[in-house]
């Protein structure tokens, strides 16, 4: 007789990196053993999601939305409540701040453990005090209830532990991971920049930092006249103007390039043809971008934030600087793109530790232990 599935229902807003890790883990999980359902916004994303045979599973789409909206939200958990009821699932699997307050609140409700990964704790893009008080209430307030913190790095957990007041025995760590990116698509977008560049992906953001990054770049180019390709500029851009004004004013914006959101496979090919990848966030949970990255084989300069900490070793694969710490990364950008042989070395690194730690296909059988131990 055949065994009953377990049945996980993931909550989340499917956008960015939230989106890319439920991809990720529904297609490289057992669905011979594990059946998965989407819950997620009604406007977020409209690409199916596959398991490992390519077949559809099964969404259920609510008022998820980013911003906080209290109409919306209590909606979105009263609406997911009662899908649950209607459809029981033995685990719940809760993605970014919003999905797991929706998440955690339901799976209580209806009786079913929640794992919760935050993917950078929602305090954490607080540019007031109040707004960081309430949001870390809420994460506080949460914590501890009805399941596991599932940290994306081991900087992530150590937040939790001394920040959100989570204890050692309700949380463990399992990394962001990625399939092996092979072989490069050519791009599916007109070429607009030179053949010389640097890269980042994140769009301009309080989170992404990007306008020190724009300060960097003029610093850098009083050395050598490299081009900057920024990635990911197409939703909650809530800085673009003061990036596009700063590199302006700078007297930048020929040597900046701002792209729309893309396929992946345009995001692969351009960070594969790069001299290196740069990250100035404020803050990470563990970046895609970066590990992709490592898959990639590109060096990484990146902020001392987490995440970027635990993926970058400073001198290995790459270096950490102080976060705004504009001369620091510009001594450790000028430094690769002056010494062909340290980036060679710095190559072979990144796809080491990609293959020793990020590799999707070896950490699968991870989480799906972890599923096991809660369904």
């Amino acid at each position: 007789m055949e065994k009953p599935k377990h049945r996980i229902a993931h909550v989340l807003h499917s956008v960015g990196g939230v989106d890319v890790s439920v991809r990720l883990i529904v297609k490289n999980s057992n669905s011979d053993l594990f059946e998965h359902t989407i819950i997620h916004g009604k406007f977020d994303t409209q690409t199916p999601f596959l398991n490992d045979k390519g077949i559809e599973v099964a969404e259920y789409k609510t008022n998820i939305i980013r911003n906080i909206s209290v109409f919306q939200d209590i909606k979105s958990i009263l609406n997911t409540i009662q899908y649950l009821k209607k459809n029981p699932h033995n685990l719940i699997h809760a993605h970014s701040a919003k999905g797991g307050v929706i998440g955690k609140i339901a799976g209580m409700v209806v009786g079913v453990k929640t794992i919760y990964t935050p993917q950078a704790f929602s305090y954490l893009s607080a540019q007031n005090k109040i707004k960081r008080f309430l949001f870390l209430s809420i994460e506080r307030w949460l914590a501890n209830k009805n399941g596991l913190l599932l940290a994306s790095s081991a900087s992530e957990q150590e937040r939790a532990l001394s920040e959100v007041y989570y204890k050692n025995t309700n949380t463990a760590i399992f990394p962001n991971s990625i399939e092996p990116i092979e072989p490069i698509q050519p791009l599916t977008i007109p070429k607009t920049w030179p053949d010389e560049y640097i890269c980042t992906v994140g769009r301009p953001s309080y989170q992404k930092n990007i306008e020190l990054m724009i300060q960097v770049l003029h610093e850098v180019r009083k050395t050598h006249k490299i081009h900057l390709v920024i990635m990911g500029v197409g939703h909650h851009v809530g800085q673009l103007e003061s990036v596009k004004n700063l590199t302006k004013k700078l007297d930048l914006t020929a040597a900046v390039t701002l792209l729309d959101w893309t396929a992946r496979t345009d995001v692969f090919n351009i960070i594969s043809k790069s001299k290196l990848y740069l990250s100035t966030a404020r803050y990470e949970g563990m970046p895609y971008s970066v590990i992709e990255s490592l898959a990639l084989s590109k060096p990484c300069v990146v902020s001392d934030c987490d995440g970027n900490r635990d993926l970058i070793r400073d001198g290995y694969n790459g270096y950490v600087v102080n976060q705004n710490d504009i001369d620091g990364f510009t001594e450790k950008v000028n430094l690769l793109l002056s010494d062909d042989e340290l980036g060679k070395a710095f190559s072979k690194n990144a796809q080491q530790s990609f293959q020793a730690n990020y590799n999707i296909k070896h950490n699968i059988k991870n989480l799906e232990s972890i599923y096991r131990l809660y369904v």
